[in-house]
């Protein structure tokens, strides 16, 4: 089953069966994983709509990187996205040997933009608080995506963060 309130992440689709020992599914919760955790973001701060529970699953968290890191990775899309999605996969199961392909769907240059160049900003994250939402932001402490460590120190402020060992960016062993 196809949870409507989850927002997937870059280069994938209806990849939420991945975090269902995680995810609360009900017409309440909202859930992004990486790229997808941004819309949920996004979606939960501008609705209109009740919204007790936002999930973050390995946000994309680029804030901390250099100009030049992101303008790469923007580079390296451009030249070869097939080889640059296909390099995203294997970097997003390690370590664990969950098989993202079925999940699969080339992602685009706008998305990788908005992701690598997204600002996750303290006054929204508090607002959203203010609402009354409350935010779980779940991370993998062998990610090769982001700065799990760095991320975990933003977002502890706003949310109950769920800093897992052994797992990379899928949160799965």
């Amino acid at each position: 089953m196809i949870f409507k309130n989850f927002y997937s992440g870059f280069c994938l689709e209806n990849e939420g069966e991945l975090f269902s020992q995680y995810i609360i599914k009900n017409d309440f919760t909202l859930a992004g994983f990486s790229y997808g955790a941004i819309k949920a973001f996004e979606e939960a701060l501008n609705t209109k709509r009740r919204v007790d529970k936002l999930q973050l699953f390995s946000p994309a968290f680029f804030q901390t990187k250099d100009k030049k890191f992101r303008r790469m990775q923007l580079m390296f899309f451009k030249k070869d996205a097939n080889s640059y999605c296909n390099n995203f996969l294997e970097n997003i199961i390690n370590p664990s040997k969950v098989n993202c392909n079925k999940f699969f769907k080339l992602g685009t240059y706008n998305q990788l933009d908005e992701l690598m160049n997204y600002e996750w900003k303290e006054e929204e994250l508090e607002l959203l608080v203010q609402k009354g939402t409350k935010i779980e932001v779940f991370l993998g402490s062998e990610d090769k995506i982001i700065e799990a460590q760095k991320a975990k120190d933003f977002f502890t402020k706003y949310a109950s963060v769920y800093y897992i060992k052994n797992v990379g960016h899928t949160l799965n062993n």
